[in-house]
C-alpha cells in the first residue's frame, strides 16, 4: 500500500467507514520496506483520537518462574532451561509500595502481573488487597493474573481494579505452534469473563515468533471483534533456553508496521508498545508514536529490563508529545 492510498484508508477510518476485508489484507501485505508509507496515515488516527497525550504504564513482577504452560517464547515456563528468577507472590506491603511509588510520577497504570496458568483464589484475594490500598485517583490499577473465573474478577473489582490484562499472544492460526497446554479459547473466554465482570481488558500479543503478515492482522481483528480497550505490542526478545532462543525475524521497519496495521485496523483503541521495543526498533524507537502508538511501558518488564522513566519523559519532550493527564 503507497502513502496516497494509506492516507486515503485513514480518511475513511475517521468518517466512520469500516475496510473492506480486501484493504486491510492490502494493507498487511504491505512489505515491510514500505512500512514508512503507512505512518502519515497512523499518526492522523493516533492523533485524532488520543491528541498528543501519551498513556504510561508500569508493571510489577509479582510472582516469577515455574509456570506450567510451555509458551515458546516465555522464560518464565518450567518447560525451557532460562536464568529467569525463580519466587511465589511477593508480600503485599511491596506490592502495594510500588504501586504508590508510581502513583507519586506521570505514569498512568500500575499493573500486578504473575506467573502461572491461572492464581490461586488466595492469592488473587492478595493482589486484590494490596491494590485496595493504592489511591486509584492518582493513578489506575490493573491485574494480569492468567486464565481466571468470574469470581476471581469480582474479587479484583470489589478492590477498584478497573483493568485486566491477558495477551492472546498471536492469531489462533499460530497458537498451537506457540503454546500446547492451554487453549487459544481459554483465553478468549478469560477475555469475556473480564468484561462480563465491569473490568475493560488490555489483550494484544507478541511478535518475532514466526507469524505471517495474515496471522498478524488474523490477530488484530480478533481483537476488535472481542471490543478490547487496549491493546499491548510485544516484540520478541529471544531468551536462551526457549525453543525462541535462535529467531531473528524482526526489523525495526517490521515492528513499525506491526503497529500502524493495529492502529488502523484498531483506530480509536490505546495502542501500547511493550517488551522490546528499544531492542528491536533500535534508531527508529522515537516512531513508534507515527507509527501509531498511543502509549508505552516504561521501566522494566517481567524478565527483562527496559527503559527509565525518565528517559521516556525525555523522548516525548522531544517528540513534542507529553504524558497523557490522569
Amino acid at each position: 500500500m503507497d502513502t496516497k492510498t494509506a492516507l486515503t484508508l485513514a480518511e475513511e477510518i475517521l468518517s466512520g467507514i469500516v475496510p473492506s476485508e480486501a484493504q486491510y489484507r492490502r494493507l498487511a501485505e504491505t512489505p515491510d520496506q514500505d512500512a514508512f508509507a503507512l505512518l502519515p496515515g497512523a499518526d492522523m488516527i493516533r492523533e485524532h483520537y488520543f491528541g498528543r497525550g501519551i498513556h504510561l504504564c508500569v508493571i510489577c513482577n509479582g510472582k516469577s518462574g515455574r509456570c506450567s504452560e510451555d509458551c515458546a517464547f516465555c522464560a518464565q515456563s518450567a518447560h525451557h532451561k532460562t536464568e529467569a528468577r525463580i519466587y511465589p507472590l511477593r508480600d503485599k506491603e511491596s506490592l502495594k509500595r510500588a504501586g504508590i511509588k508510581a502513583a507519586e510520577t506521570p505514569v498512568n497504570r500500575y499493573s500486578i502481573v504473575t506467573s502461572g496458568k491461572r492464581l490461586p483464589r488466595r492469592e488473587v484475594v492478595a493482589v486484590a488487597e494490596a491494590l485496595a490500598e493504592i489511591d486509584t485517583g492518582k493513578i489506575g490499577t490493573c491485574a494480569s493474573l492468567g486464565i481466571l473465573e468470574a469470581e476471581d474478577f469480582e474479587v479484583l473489582k470489589s478492590a477498584g481494579v478497573t483493568r485486566y490484562h491477558h495477551n492472546l499472544e498471536t492469531a489462533r492460526s499460530h497458537f498451537d505452534r506457540i503454546c500446547t497446554t492451554h487453549t487459544y479459547e481459554s483465553r478468549i473466554e478469560t477475555i469475556r469473563a473480564a468484561k462480563a465482570a465491569g473490568l475493560s481488558v488490555c489483550s494484544g500479543g507478541i511478535f518475532g515468533i514466526g507469524e505471517t503478515d495474515a496471522q498478524v492482522l488474523e490477530l488484530a481483528l480478533t481483537l476488535k471483534a472481542l471490543d478490547v480497550d487496549a491493546v499491548p505490542l510485544n516484540f520478541l526478545l529471544p531468551i536462551k533456553g526457549t525453543p525462541m532462543a535462535d529467531r531473528k525475524d524482526l526489523t525495526p521497519l517490521r515492528c513499525l508496521k506491526i503497529i500502524a496495521i493495529f492502529r488502523y485496523v484498531l483506530p480509536g483503541k490505546d495502542i501500547y508498545v511493550c517488551g522490546g521495543r528499544e531492542q528491536n526498533l533500535r534508531d527508529l524507537h522515537p516512531l513508534i508514536f507515527y507509527a501509531g502508538a498511543s502509549g508505552i511501558m516504561t521501566g522494566d518488564y517481567l524478565t527483562t529490563s527496559g527503559r527509565t522513566l525518565e528517559a521516556d519523559l525525555q523522548l516525548l519532550s522531544e517528540l513534542g508529545l507529553a504524558p497523557r493527564q490522569k
